[in-house]
């Protein structure tokens, strides 16, 4: 386990020395209050990845509107505070918020996680630990997981168009596999589910490495682009759109040195999703907050 993580650190091209400089960025502006962790929003505003206020303040509130969805009280994680700025002889009070960790946690679930920013923010603000170990692997997971989700969504606006022109549940079932018989080496859908130990009842991407999942989701994109642009209909049509689209993207994949049918399987994405949500609920439980 501790080798395959290793390996997905690699794959991701997770920099762990990038982390560790974000993360102290985090540790050096966090304060703390009759033992609650916080810190100042416009502190962490720039390590979020946002360079406008006015935006961030945005994402606070909406943040705000989470917590109140979860009924947890928003006035014990969310302090509106003044703060003086000092510009040459003028002085001026500007509005900040202390944030408890929290808060800061459904800030960053409220932003993009494609952002490396607010990847590493979920992944610091969750743990609720600072081992550099925890934060890198939490990354990982979360990116996996994001691969994941975008195949799952190109896969069903591909399935919406493919359905639009007359291919039916089976058609499209073996437009997948040959699509897969193209992009792994000849080894189609069935196969690489037998290579991988993966039931026939379980999706394979489940168990897919994240540059494969990208890999599948670049070419199931373009499928479902062309089949429109190029009018395609039925399932021979489709179908060898989809394979030249594999064959496409493998051919990159192998001029890199990279053939994804010999790349080993990762932790089942099920399984991670698990892991991480587990660990949501120990923050969302009962967090420490502000008192009155």
């Amino acid at each position: 386990m501790v080798a395959a993580r290793r390996r997905g650190r690699k794959e991701l091209g997770v920099d762990s020395v990038e982390i560790k400089r974000r993360s102290l960025a985090f540790d050096d502006c966090a304060h703390e209050e009759d033992g609650v962790e916080f810190w100042y929003a416009r502190d962490i505003m720039k390590p979020l990845g946002y360079v406008r206020w006015e935006n961030f303040e945005t994402a606070i509130k909406r943040a705000m509107l989470s917590c109140e969805s979860a009924e947890t009280p928003v006035e014990a994680h969310f302090r509106e505070v003044a703060k003086m700025v000092h510009a040459g002889v003028a002085s001026r009070e500007i509005r900040d918020y202390k944030l408890t960790r929290y808060a800061c946690y459904l800030i960053a679930q409220n932003g993009d996680v494609r952002k490396e920013e607010i990847a590493l923010a979920q992944a610091y603000f969750a743990v609720q630990t600072r081992k550099q170990e925890v934060i890198e692997q939490r990354v990982v997971e979360l990116q996996r997981l994001q691969s994941r989700q975008a195949l799952t969504e190109s896969e069903k606006q591909f399935a919406g168009v493919a359905f639009e022109r007359g291919v039916d549940a089976k058609g499209f079932a073996k437009i997948k596999s040959q699509g897969d018989k193209a992009l792994f080496g000849g080894k189609d859908t069935r196969s690489m589910k037998r290579k991988y130990g993966v039931s026939d009842a379980k999706p394979l991407a489940d168990v897919l490495p994240n540059v494969t999942l990208a890999a599948k989701n670049l070419a199931t994109s373009m499928t479902a682009y062309n089949t429109e642009a190029k009018d395609l209909y039925g399932v021979d049509e489709v179908g060898a759109e989809h394979i030249g689209n594999n064959a496409s993207v493998r051919g990159t994949l192998v001029e890199r040195g990279i053939y994804p049918e010999e790349l080993p399987p990762e932790e089942d994405t099920k399984k991670v999703e698990r892991r991480v949500k587990a660990d949501e609920r120990k923050l969302l439980k009962k967090p420490k907050g502000f008192s009155e």
